[in-house]
């Protein structure tokens, strides 16, 4: 796969808008704000058996049951509760075509920016071990590195059926 800045310019176009930033352990993180359906405090989430270790069960949001993973613990990091962590509540397109709201529990929410093209670098390798198909890219805000997130890639598709089954 050629990475030259020819062939990655369509990419980072298609990814061009307005990004919510959240924190997770120090590093912080995109998400496209059309996704984003609301950001609530963290409240009780009941446990749903035989679930992947990330997903902490669902929540009662105004009457709809909506399934909750925990970003740290899907990306490997421990999992803890501060005062500022929240659940972004995304929606999340299934393989089906099917549009589901889930809710991801983040450290902080930061702000809303604004990525031009120019600003959006594809991903890069880090070798067959590492799967990245869930990144969009990494873009570079006020001289930090954002990790941009597939919102519909970063539970795996299986995942979201067997949570879809279960709730």
């Amino acid at each position: 796969m050629s990475t030259s800045h020819a062939s990655s310019a369509p990419i980072a176009s298609k990814h061009a808008g307005k990004y919510l930033t959240v924190v997770l352990d120090h590093e912080a993180y995109g998400i496209a704000v059309l996704k984003v359906r609301e950001i609530i405090r963290l409240q009780k989430i009941t446990t749903v058996p035989q679930m992947p270790d990330f997903v902490k069960g669902v929540i009662n949001l105004r009457g709809r049951v909506i399934p909750v993973v925990d970003l740290r613990v899907k990306f490997g990091l421990k999992s803890e509760y501060a005062d500022r962590t929240c659940i972004v509540v995304v929606q999340v397109k299934l393989a089906t075509d099917q549009v589901i709201q889930m809710g991801l529990i983040v450290d902080s929410v930061e702000e809303v920016v604004n990525l031009p093209a120019e600003e959006i670098e594809p991903t890069p390798e880090f070798g067959t071990a590492v799967d990245t198909s869930y990144l969009l890219g990494m873009a570079k805000v006020k001289g930090q590195v954002k990790t941009l997130l597939d919102i519909d890639r970063v539970v795996a598709p299986e995942t979201v059926q067997a949570i879809a089954k279960a709730i």
